[in-house]
């Protein structure tokens, strides 16, 4: 899933994109206000850690144009203002948590995660589908309990589209979520990357809508 992290100290950003690269987000950083803001207004993101002290616009100006205009994503502020005033004021703006500096790693990964839950409805880590189980505190995916060794890529194909079960999502945002800005990619990368996730995990879990996208099914029983 792709993440737009918006920090201006390069310190930071750096320790915060890797940790997420490691568990599995795509990250595009942005260091300062007015570009945060046109990225979150043009660009489709799960998710965004939004640090409040940025030159230009700051944070909560950012955060206040997002919501003024109905961008919904879930907003994680991460800034070393620690005053409780400001924290409600961040969340008065339209914040969805709240993570002041200096923070564990494992926290941040497990709010954002706990927030692009949310967003799409669901309350575990665990989600399952038929005989498949994919838990995002792991990274993990079994089949039958077995468990099934996938890339990097194919899990966060498998993650993107079962936090998004019975909704048919495009190639082009598959594209955006999977890949970062600068990697580039063939046109068919996502095609062959669903080829190989069916030869793992079966031809009958993610469905080809011809012309329209990818979709796995919700889970009915």
């Amino acid at each position: 899933m792709r993440i737009l992290l918006v920090e201006d100290d390069e310190r930071v950003a750096g320790g915060v994109s890797a940790a997420l690269n490691a568990a599995g987000f795509v990250v595009d950083r942005s260091g300062d206000g007015e570009d945060a803001w046109f990225r979150g207004e043009t660009e489709h993101y799960a998710a965004a850690i939004l640090d409040l002290g940025l030159p230009g616009l700051d944070g909560l100006s950012v955060l206040r144009k997002w919501r003024a205009a109905g961008q919904r994503l879930p907003v994680l502020i991460l800034t070393a203002r620690g005053d409780w005033s400001e924290r409600v004021e961040g969340i008065d703006a339209g914040a969805d948590d709240y993570l002041p500096k200096p923070f564990r790693m494992e926290e941040l990964i497990a709010r954002l995660r706990a927030l692009i839950r949310r967003a799409a409805g669901q309350a575990t880590a665990l989600l399952v589908n038929g005989r498949m189980t994919l838990d995002t505190r792991r990274m993990a995916v079994s089949l039958d309990g077995v468990p099934v060794h996938l890339s990097p890529q194919e899990y966060r194909l498998v993650s993107y589209l079962m936090q998004h079960a019975g909704r048919v999502v495009s190639q082009l945002e598959l594209t955006e979520q999977l890949y970062a800005q600068d990697f580039e990619r063939d046109s068919n990368a996502v095609e062959v990357l669903v080829g190989r996730v069916r030869r793992k995990l079966g031809t009958d879990l993610i469905e080809t809508r011809r012309g329209f996208g990818y979709l796995i099914e919700p889970d009915q029983s």
